[in-house]
């Protein structure tokens, strides 16, 4: 964990092969919502698989303010929210934590009412918080006018249908939240269907909720009275397996990861078969294998799931540098996602950067180590990769944001050959 009171950055001495075996950790990205969803629930709740990173231990101190009792050990949380109050908003917290924007579905369904501060996080262009309000709104809330703040009350909470506005992730985690004990039969359409919607969805029904389409842009749930306490495994994490992947192409490496079903990246294989890449898949493991000789792809295009996941935009960037020929990219979702570029031109890779949108990446090029910073979670991600296949040695700073995401990364890499060390500057 990042200790807030020190500056702490990566020391990463390209060129070293890896090889061995990655467990990848429980998903933030499932754990956040269902973590949010334990608040319907009266009575203890377990969580295993859940990942011991920054994220997890900020909401662990929302609820906590919350009165709600938490107990996390060993990648265990054991979560009651019977006497949840809201009479200590820790809105200092609430204010730089995105996912603390789940909050409101439950919040609305057991209380009834909840104002908090615009959440923040990585700044990675404008994240509306419009698909929510429009959800919730269909569900019965109403929205009070404020600049400064988010601030929902339930006047009659009612079933029906719901069309979302965009296929928005923590958009859709809020309505299904809240439709889950809200009376009567609700349809959200134009829902997004990622792994981590799908587990939260598993979740709420294993505690007696009745969801039906799940993986599917079209949800039914009928409302029910009451949830119940169980215990619940968090799927594990295919951005990180991802991550991990391009860590073994780019430094020609081979190298198994495990802890995952592999058909939730069926996209991100597809652009490795573009790639000329070489893996071996089975239902819960990977083995990439060293590919001596990329190719260029004709564009990388993220979308929504099941197509090619925003968050692994980066990671595959630093690929692509390593790649004979022309590459395009054209991230869809978020118009700061491309700031990482520039940090890799300084590495040497060679580049146009069309628009916030669009950037071409020729390769192959050898990638020099040098001071470079983590931009964002996923960017972060993505400076250490290029720092593992870099010549000499790279710094990289602002390691608080892939703290928020990977569970003792560093660590992991070090076990599979990486040499890679984190220092700490007061």
């Amino acid at each position: 964990m990042t200790d807030p009171k020190t500056t702490q950055k990566f020391i990463i001495e390209g060129g070293s092969k890896l090889a061995g075996k990655i467990t990848v950790s429980g998903s933030k990205n499932a754990t956040l919502p269902i973590m949010c969803a334990t608040l319907l629930v009266k009575g203890k709740t377990t969580l295993k698989n859940v990942p011991d990173i920054a994220d997890i231990h900020k909401l662990i101190k929302i609820f906590e303010a919350l009165n709600v009792k938490v107990d996390f050990n060993n990648n265990t949380a054991i979560i009651d929210a019977s006497d949840l109050s809201l009479h200590n908003l820790p809105n200092e917290l609430i204010c730089n934590m995105r996912g603390s924007i789940l909050l409101f579905g439950p919040i609305l369904s057991r209380i009834g009412e909840l104002k908090i501060p615009f959440p923040g996080g990585c700044v990675i262009g404008k994240r509306s918080v419009q698909a929510h309000t429009h959800a919730l709104q269909s569900l019965g809330a109403v929205v009070m006018e404020d600049d400064q703040n988010l601030h929902l009350k339930m006047e009659k909470p009612r079933s029906g249908v719901v069309i979302m506005p965009e296929i928005s992730v923590t958009g859709t985690e809020n309505a299904v939240m809240l439709a889950a004990m809200t009376p009567g039969n609700t349809q959200i359409r134009l829902a997004a269907a990622e792994p981590h919607v799908q587990d939260l969805c598993h979740f709420l029904n294993a505690t007696g909720a009745k969801i039906k389409g799940i993986g599917t842009h079209f949800l039914d749930i009928e409302g029910v009275k009451e949830l119940n306490p169980v215990t619940h495994s968090i799927t594990g994490d295919y951005l990180e397996a991802g991550t991990f992947a391009i860590a073994s192409l780019v430094t020609q490496s081979e190298l198994i990861i495990d802890g995952i079903e592999t058909n939730q990246l069926d996209s991100f294989w597809q652009k490795l078969d573009e790639a000329g890449a070489k893996y071996e898949l089975a239902k819960n493991e990977a083995r990439i294998l060293p590919s001596l000789k990329l190719k260029a792809i004709k564009n990388l295009r993220t979308s929504v799931y099941p197509s090619f996941a925003t968050d692994l935009q980066a990671p595959f960037a630093v690929l692509l540098t390593q790649a004979e020929g022309e590459s395009n990219i054209f991230e869809t979702l978020f118009e700061g996602r491309l700031n990482y570029l520039f940090e890799l031109e300084q590495m040497g890779a060679k580049m146009k950067i069309l628009n916030p949108h669009q950037a071409t990446v020729y390769g192959p090029s050898r990638l020099k180590g040098c001071a470079i910073s983590s931009l964002d979670l996923r960017a972060g991600a993505a400076m250490v990769l290029a720092a593992l296949c870099a010549e000499g040695k790279s710094e990289v700073s602002n390691i608080n944001y892939i703290d928020r995401g990977y569970e003792q990364f560093e660590n992991k890499l070090q076990s599979i050959g990486a040499k890679i060390e984190r220092i700490s500057v007061n």
